[in-house]
């Protein structure tokens, strides 16, 4: 990332924290590099387990030139693909969490490496979130592909 698309992240994240400039000091000072903003008022978060959500953003990358931000908890568990704010409340889907309104997820900084969870895709600051429909799409793919693959091994 560029250091005017850093910025733009920046402001683009802070956007939605109750106190930015208190978001900004926690990027600076936290030893770990994150902060905690809510989700539900720019984005939501559906919250993939890993063992689906790599092989989506897989699926993702070929069919969109740049999807929306995308986190990795440590160890790449799990993994958040920022979405249209209200998604997740209409989200049906077993393993799939989803993050809207009242709840907090821990975000990097846009521009270091942090601990524990880090960008996959990180924000670009032009607000750009991956579709809720095709991110459906690339799932089913993924699956689909996953369990070909299980058939053909078994």
């Amino acid at each position: 990332m560029t250091g005017s698309e850093t910025r733009a992240a920046i402001e683009w994240l802070t956007s939605v924290a109750p106190d930015p400039g208190a978001c900004r000091w926690e990027w600076e000072r936290n030893p770990q590099g994150i902060a905690l903003l809510p989700a539900g008022k720019r984005w939501d978060v559906l919250i993939l387990p890993g063992e689906l959500g790599h092989p989506t953003l897989d699926v993702l990358t070929r069919l969109v030139d740049r999807p929306g931000p995308v986190l990795a908890d440590f160890g790449e568990s799990r993994m958040g693909f920022f979405v249209p704010p209200g998604t997740a409340s209409r989200w049906i889907g077993t393993g799939i969490r989803g993050a809207g309104p009242g709840t907090w997820i821990v975000v990097p900084h846009p521009g270091r490496a942090a601990g524990g969870v880090r960008w996959l895709i990180p924000p670009d600051g032009s607000g750009t979130l991956t579709d809720a429909a095709l991110l459906e799409l690339a799932m089913h793919e993924a699956a689909g592909a996953a369990a070909q693959g299980g058939r053909e091994g078994g």
